[in-house]
């Protein structure tokens, strides 16, 4: 019991700390902050793309950048937005193979 409580304690603030993110706005720390497996160099690496290509349009040019693979992508698809409002924006393309 207690082994669970502890479990508990300690895995549920993550999840709090979880939300949707705007890739497009975000800046590098928000991006590691808010996706899975995503640290700072892939957040950083994310935010120079769009700084030199413009904002991302789909989760398949998310995958154009260097480090982001198919993996990443599927774990972090529901929390990926390109807008503000969470209703137009999700992303819900599917990856290309």
């Amino acid at each position: 019991m207690i082994k669970t409580v502890f479990l508990f304690v300690y895995f549920f603030p993550m999840v709090l700390l979880a939300a949707p993110v705007n890739i497009n706005t975000a800046d590098a720390q928000k991006i590691a902050d808010s996706l899975k497996l995503i640290g700072e160099k892939k957040a950083q690496a994310i935010v120079d793309y769009r700084t030199k290509n413009g904002p991302f349009k789909s989760v398949d040019e998310l995958g154009k950048v260097a480090g982001i693979g198919d993996k990443i992508i599927e774990k972090n698809k529901e929390d990926i937005l390109f807008a503000d409002s969470l209703n137009s924006a999700r992303s819900q393309a599917p990856l290309s193979k």
